[in-house]
């Protein structure tokens, strides 16, 4: 009686202990995680101030806007190529020293362009294009496809929250200084300040331990997380379906050369609808090129004097949206413990894309402004509720998914850029971002029916295994004459 007595209370003991070295570690892996956001978000000021300052810059250059339209086109097309790369080079590196290298990247080539003389401008040019493009999209996906290994999969909802609030915060700045900045100090300052932001978020990750990568496409673990089915909320952090062991096999195969499919095509094949979610991404980036291209024309239509008015105040009434929702996100998921699910995501891109359409109809300002909020909130539920799904993938095709997602959103965009520069010279903002969004729309609700059967395929599957378990032999039947007592 005694020794038990005392295994009981060393058992109890023990648990305290872990209990309480799992809380610190927690709260150690979330500091750091918020560090490493701040430089995230420092760089992300970077790159929104050089997205005005070098289109600027490239337009008075070369004084054609044919070559601002060949500078984004090269830089989507970048950005695109490194899409298909990352997860490979996830596979062979660590997270930690692409974060790194994608970052001393840019800062490098800033310093190019700034020491660039002038018969060598436009050459420095289409190299800041070409390495902002692909290191950008190297980082996002290096940071995003981490996150469960740096944060814990059941604190990925509010990680992603956190990243997410930061760039938007990131956003509104880089956008709202970048013509303080260019006028008041010039381009060269603009670069220097550019720059500075790349260094500082590489000395972040340089300090940081990071974890991910290296290895993300060799074998199977023993036990992976299965991939989240697009059945919703409520199953947003179930496992152990037959898909888990099937993606574990399908990523082993492909490593050791049994399949002959790119490995990004099995993560899309790892789950049910994992194909359909990045494709209604993509088609959602290209309904944001509408509105992107559309707005500086709508903005002149109400006031042709001074048109950046509107459009500043838009995005920033967006980016309050988009922050206000991540707050939301983040109690939930600290209430519950669950992400917002695939649900989430197909009906934020509904309403996203509905308030994107209603916002070129010409209400009042005020309606309008009510508009972009709910524009930026449903902004930031799509974003979190994907980055989530896609992280439930195992660690060895997690990488390959979120390339080729950054794949088809740069083709996506880029696409998009093309067909409605082109259609904005014929047809009005509101019709031209009415077609583009109107097509996220109906992918959506594609998308949501998709979620809906199989969430009714796994309730009748339920059933049918309740039926078998209370009648062994009597498998056929529904259970429902079976007898309790």
């Amino acid at each position: 009686m005694t020794s038990g007595t005392g295994s009981a209370d060393g058992s109890k003991a023990d648990e305290t202990d872990g209990d309480t070295r799992k809380a610190r570690d927690t709260a150690v892996s979330e500091r750091r995680f918020r560090f490493l956001v701040a430089g995230y978000a420092v760089s992300s000021y970077g790159t929104f101030l050089n997205m005005v300052a070098l289109n600027l810059f490239v337009y008075e250059t070369t004084g054609r806007a044919l070559a601002m339209g060949l500078f984004m086109a090269v830089r989507l097309a970048s950005g695109f190529v490194a899409g298909l790369v990352v997860g490979g080079l996830l596979a062979r590196f660590s997270a930690k020293s692409i974060m790194l290298w994608a970052n001393v990247g840019q800062g490098a080539v800033m310093l190019v362009l700034i020491l660039a003389p002038d018969g060598m401008l436009t050459g420095a040019l289409m190299a800041v294009s070409v390495v902002i493009g692909a290191c950008g999209t190297l980082f996002m996906v290096a940071l995003r496809s981490s996150i469960p290994e740096m944060v814990g999969e059941d604190r990925r909802a509010w990680a992603n929250s956190l990243s997410i609030t930061g760039r938007s915060l990131a956003m509104v700045a880089g956008f709202a200084s970048a013509g303080v900045v260019v006028s008041l100090v010039g381009y060269t300052a603009a670069f220097l300040v550019d720059m500075a932001t790349f260094v500082a978020c590489a000395v972040t990750v340089a300090l940081l331990p990071i974890a991910g990568g290296k290895g993300a496409g060799g074998s199977a673990p023993e036990a992976p997380e299965a991939p989240e089915a697009p059945e919703g909320s409520e199953g947003s952090e179930r496992s152990g379906d037959s898909g888990d062991s099937g993606a574990g096999k399908d990523a082993s195969a492909a490593k050791s050369g049994r399949r002959r499919r790119p490995v990004a095509f099995l993560a899309l094949a790892a789950a049910p609808g994992m194909g359909l979610m990045v494709a209604l991404r993509g088609v959602d980036a290209f309904g944001s090129s509408s509105h992107n291209a559309a707005l500086p024309i709508y903005s002149t239509s109400l006031d042709a004097s001074n048109p950046a008015v509107f459009v500043s105040a838009f995005w920033c009434v967006w980016a309050l949206g988009n922050i206000g929702a991540q707050q939301v996100i983040q109690q939930y998921a600290q209430r519950t413990g669950r992400s917002v699910g695939a649900l989430g995501f197909g009906y934020g891109t509904v309403v996203m894309s509905a308030a994107f359409i209603a916002a070129f109809a010409g209400f009042p300002l005020a309606v309008t402004a009510v508009i972009a909020l709910i524009a930026g909130a449903a902004d930031g539920l799509t974003e979190v509720a994907y980055t989530s799904h896609l992280q439930t993938l195992p660690a060895t095709l997690r990488g390959h998914a979120f390339g080729l997602s950054a794949t088809f959103e740069n083709l996506g965009f880029g696409v998009g850029m093309i067909l409605v520069a082109a259609a904005l010279d014929r047809f009005s903002p509101l019709a031209v971002v009415g077609w583009s969004h109107g097509a996220a729309i109906v992918v959506a609700v594609v998308f949501l029916l998709r979620v809906a059967g199989v969430r009714r395929a796994e309730r009748t599957g339920l059933r049918k295994e309740e039926a078998v378990e209370g009648r062994p032999d009597r498998g056929d039947r529904d259970g429902a004459e079976v007898s309790r007592g």
